[in-house]
C-alpha cells in the first residue's frame, strides 16, 4: 500500500526533530518523519566517554538561546543541570522533544530507495512506501566514517566506531587526524595511561576564528592537560599514507617516508561523509565531498523539493557543522518552501524563530572574524 504525506523528514536527529517541530508550530499536519533506528540513535553510538565540545547553557528571555537546543523555549542545560552533555543525554532529549511536540515519527523504518516522477518523490522503507511532494533529508553524518586516501585503512579503528577508549587495552596509540575527535581520542587514551601519537595535516596552532575549522576552547583546555602528561605527541603538517599490520602490531607509514610503529590498533579521527551519500545522484556535490544546494532553500540543485537539513549543510566558507548553526536554517528554508506552495507563515512563529536567532536569510552575515 502507498501512503501520502506532503513533506517527507529522512532522519529522526536534531536536525529533523527540529524542522518537525517548526511545523508543528506553524500548524501544518501533513508531514512524517522516517528514522531507521530510533530518535536520536546517532548519539547513543558515541563512545561513551564523549561530550558535546559546544557548551549549553540557559539563557533564553536575552537573545541567548542554548547552543545546542533545537526549537525556541527549551535548553539542555536545564533539562539535565549540565554543561557538556553525551550522547545519551542528548538522545534524552530529542526523545522528550517528540513527545512533548507529538511529532509523527515511524521509528525502526530503513528507507531503502528514493526516486521522483513529476512532482512526486517516492520513498520506499522496508515496511512501506509512501509518497511526497517535498522530501529533507536529516541523516547527519557520524554513521557514515570515512577514511579516504590511506591504504590498508580497514586495519584501523574509526572513532565512529569505538564503544568506550576506557574499554581499549593500554598500548601505543597512533591517531590519524588532529580535529576534534581526533583530540578527543588522545585525551582519553592518554587519561586511561596509553601513550598517543597524534597525526595531523595541520598545525595544532593554526589561528582560525571559525570552530567549525578548529579546536574548540573546551577541547584546547583538555589537550592542554594531555600534553602535560607526557603521554601525547604529535606529527604536524603530514598525511598518513598507509596502514600495515604484522604479529608485533601496525606500521603506520607518513608521506615524508617515515613509519611509526605501533601496538594498538590505529585510530582514525578521519572524519565523516555526508548521509546525503545514500542518495548521491539526486544532488550535485562540491569537491571537498558536501552536496551543492541552493543558498536561498538548501534544496537540491538538480532535484527540485529535495532539501537537505543538518551539518552537511554549506554554502562557500560557511559551514553549518554545528547544531546552533543549521538549526539557523529551519525557518529559512520552510519559508521558502511555503512561498511557493502559497500558504501563509505564521508572523508570531517567525518573530519566536527571529528573535532566538533561528532565521537566517541572508547567508553574508556568516563571516566568523575576531579581533582579539
Amino acid at each position: 500500500m502507498i501512503h501520502h504525506q506532503k513533506i517527507i523528514i529522512v532522519g529522526a536527529g536534531p536536525a529533523g526533530i527540529g524542522l518537525a517541530i517548526l511545523l508543528k508550530k506553524l500548524g501544518f499536519t501533513s508531514y512524517l518523519m522516517l528514522e531507521g533506528d530510533e530518535i536520536g540513535s546517532t548519539f547513543r553510538r558515541w563512545p561513551r566517554e564523549m561530550r558535546f565540545i559546544t557548551p549549553s547553557f540557559t539563557g533564553q528571555g536575552f537573545g541567548a538561546l542554548d547552543l545546542n537546543a533545537v526549537t525556541p523555549g527549551t535548553s539542555p542545560a536545564y533539562t539535565f543541570r549540565k554543561e557538556h552533555l553525551n550522547g545519551d543525554e542528548y538522545a534524552d532529549y530529542l526523545e522528550l522533544l517528540a513527545d512533548h511536540f507529538d511529532l509523527k515519527v515511524k521509528e525502526k523504518t530503513m528507507v531503502t530507495a528514493v526516486s521522483k516522477k513529476g512532482r512526486l518523490f517516492t520513498v520506499e522503507t522496508d515496511s512501506d512506501t509512501w509518497t511526497c511532494e517535498a522530501l529533507f533529508w536529516a541523516t547527519g553524518e557520524f554513521q557514515f566514517p570515512r577514511a579516504t586516501g590511506i591504504e590498508g585503512a580497514h586495519h584501523g579503528l574509526h572513532v565512529g566506531h569505538v564503544d568506550s577508549y576506557e574499554a581499549l587495552a593500554k598500548a601505543h596509540y597512533v591517531v590519524v587526524g588532529g580535529g576534534e575527535s581526533g583530540a578527543d581520542a588522545a585525551f582519553h587514551l592518554a587519561r586511561n595511561g596509553s601513550q598517543v601519537t597524534v597525526v595531523t595535516e595541520t598545525s595544532m596552532n593554526d589561528k582560525v576564528a571559525d570552530p567549525s575549522l578548529t579546536l574548540s576552547p573546551y577541547t584546547y583546555e583538555r589537550m592542554e592537560v594531555a600534553i602535560q602528561s607526557g603521554r601525547v605527541s604529535f606529527k604536524e603538517n603530514r598525511k598518513v599514507t598507509k596502514i600495515a599490520q604484522h604479529h608485533a602490531g601496525y606500521d603506520v607509514e607518513l608521506d615524508n617516508g617515515e613509519v611509526l610503529q605501533t601496538t594498538g590498533q590505529p585510530i582514525l579521527a578521519t572524519g565523516f561523509a555526508s548521509g546525503a551519500t545514500q542518495i548521491a545522484s539526486l544532488f550535485e556535490w562540491q569537491e571537498n565531498g558536501k552536496p551543492l544546494v541552493t543558498e536561498e532553500a538548501d534544496e537540491s540543485t538538480v532535484t527540485e523539493g529535495l532539501f537537505l537539513i543538518g551539518p552537511s549543510v554549506q554554502h562557500r566558507s560557511a559551514v553549518f557543522c554545528f547544531i546552533y548553526k543549521f538549526r539557523a536554517r529551519y525557518a529559512a528554508v520552510v519559508k521558502q518552501l511555503f512561498t511557493r506552495w502559497g500558504y501563509d507563515m505564521k508572523e508570531e512563529v517567525l518573530a519566536e524563530y527571529e528573535n532566538n536567532q533561528m532565521l537566517l536569510e541572508d547567508l553574508a552575515c556568516c563571516e566568523v572574524n575576531c579581533e582579539c
